[in-house]
This record gives C-alpha cells, sequence and structure tokens, in this order.
C-alpha cells in the first residue's frame, strides 16, 4: 500500500503520486521476478510513504503499520474524546508520573486516566497491539524482539500507592471510562466516579489536575465563559496545593479562568490550535508560599 503527501508546484496530485509509485514498483518486480507482487488492501505487507515537499522527495517504509494513538482500549467512547497520543504527551509534559494524586474532573472516557495509570504502571502503549509493520520486513529479527518485549514487560509495576481518579458528569461516559480500564486491565489502579467538578468536593493538597474541558467547538457549551469562569473558581477555592494542566482551543474562554498560568503551550488537538495552561494553586500568594516552604 502506498500513501502520498505532496507540497510542490511540480506535484500537486497525491494520488497521481501513489500511482506512479505503484507503476514503478510493479515494474521492478516483473523486470526481476517476471511477475508483479499481489497486495492485501486491508493488511498490506509493506506500507510506503511517499513525501513531497519543493524538490525534495523522500521514500519510507512505515514500520508501524497503524496508527499509534489506536492502543486497543478504547472500546467505549464519548463524544469530542482526546486523541490517546496527545494525553499522554501532556501527562509527560506535566512531569507525569509522579508521586502524587491524579485526578482528571472532566474524564469522558477516561482517556487521561487510563494514560496516567499506563505511564505510572510501565505498561507498554502496545500491549493490546503487539503487531507492528515491521515484523513483516525480510529482516526482522523475531528474537531480539522478543528480548525487547521480554524486557519492557520486566519494567512493569505490580502497583501505584497514589490515587488516579477520573470524574464526569455524564454517567454514561463513567460507564465508558470504566469499561475502557477493564479492556487495558487496570481497573483495580484507576477510580471512576460520577461527580460534577465545579460544585464538588476540595481537592488533596498536591494533586496534580490534568483536564480537556469542553471548547465550544466539537461539542457544543451555553455561556462557555462562564463555565471556564467556575473551573477557575473551583480551582482557587477548593484546589489549594495543587497543580492544575487545562488544555483549550478556546483562548478568549481560558481568560475567564481569572488565574494567571505560569506556563502556556502551544499544542495541536487534531486541526485545532490549542494551548496548555498550568496553574499553581498556592496556599495565600505565591510570595508567602516561598516565604514558608522549608529550604
Amino acid at each position: 500500500a502506498i500513501d502520498a503527501v505532496c507540497n510542490s508546484d511540480q506535484f500537486r496530485h497525491s494520488k497521481y503520486v501513489a500511482l506512479k509509485t505503484k507503476d514503478a514498483i510493479v515494474d521492478q518486480f516483473r523486470a526481476r521476478y517476471g511477475r508483479r507482487p499481489s497486495v492485501d488492501l486491508e493488511d498490506p505487507t509493506l506500507r510506503i510513504h511517499i513525501h513531497i515537499r519543493d524538490q525534495e522527495c523522500s521514500v519510507a517504509l512505515d514500520s508501524s503499520g497503524r496508527s499509534l494513538h489506536k492502543r486497543g482500549y478504547k472500546i467505549a467512547s464519548v463524544p469530542a474524546p482526546i486523541n490517546e497520543v496527545l494525553a499522554a504527551g501532556i501527562l509527560k509534559i506535566a512531569g507525569w508520573p509522579i508521586e502524587a494524586p491524579f485526578l482528571d474532573p472532566m474524564c469522558g472516557s477516561g482517556t487521561l486516566p487510563l494514560e496516567a495509570a499506563m505511564l505510572a504502571l510501565r505498561l507498554p502503549a502496545q500491549q493490546l497491539n503487539p503487531h507492528f509493520g515491521f515484523q513483516k520486513w525480510p529482516d526482522f529479527d523475531a528474537k531480539l524482539w522478543g528480548k525487547v518485549v521480554e524486557q519492557a514487560q520486566e519494567r512493569v509495576l505490580p502497583k501505584w500507592r497514589y490515587p488516579i481518579v477520573g470524574r464526569d458528569i455524564d454517567p454514561l461516559a463513567v460507564r465508558a471510562a470504566k469499561q475502557n480500564a477493564t479492556k487495558l486491565g487496570v481497573r483495580q489502579f484507576v477510580q471512576f466516579e460520577k461527580g460534577d467538578f465545579i460544585d464538588g468536593p476540595p481537592t488533596d493538597e498536591d494533586t496534580v489536575l490534568v483536564m480537556n474541558p469542553p471548547y465550544d467547538e466539537r461539542l457544543s457549551i451555553e455561556n462557555i465563559e462562564y463555565f471556564y469562569k467556575c473551573i477557575g473558581d473551583q480551582l482557587k477555592q477548593h484546589c489549594t496545593g495543587s497543580t492544575a494542566w487545562i488544555i483549550s482551543s478556546n483562548f478568549s474562554a481560558m481568560k475567564s479562568v481569572g488565574l494567571r498560568p505560569s506556563r502556556k503551550i502551544l499544542l495541536y488537538n487534531g486541526p485545532l490550535e490549542c494551548r496548555l495552561f498550568k496553574y499553581e494553586m498556592y496556599a495565600g500568594t505565591k510570595k508567602v508560599h516561598k516565604q514558608t516552604s522549608p529550604s
């Protein structure tokens, strides 16, 4: 199978490039072996990617065989889920895993808490999808790959002593999250519960909060500015001593949070340009926190 991406005045049609590449490969096979290769369109042995930019062309073999964001645990979903790879990247930026409680107060189908559990327990990201494109290559070393898999399994931790919690106001989302946790095999390590973050109880100190609230794009929210203001109020009043990370593409609504972020990081959620905002909820002002912290 051949995919092509073109950004060139000379090559404007990616399908044409893919077709000509296929013709060239077929001609080579006929010249060498006297026959053309057969291709399984559903599960091809080789995936070839052509990328043309101006006068430069790169030809690459796809070692994955599928998009690696497909972990294999997402058997139930809700509208506007966050991409698994993006979720894992956000957690890495946040410094996770660290020895602290974790909370996603708007967890949807549970992607962020489940990715947090995978990182904390050192679970291989593709443990449910252990087959890759490179395993079909002629020079694939099955013995060496077996050692790599064995080493990855040896790193897995048997437990994680800090709570990992996902909360959502929608009971259907909570049910989906529990189903996904069961599929992943981490149901005993992640707690999913129905609850409204805006009117919820105080959060334990030192909690790491990571949330992907609605942007009013794919998931519509009435009075989005007020909704974001309520998020900020809850953080200020009930999350003292914690750190919050919020990703959003609605920069206008983010101003309504009413807190000054200590970091702003450019990210893309699919085609949506987003920012990842970091908020540190000190007990009192930042100046007082610094003065009272032990040296």
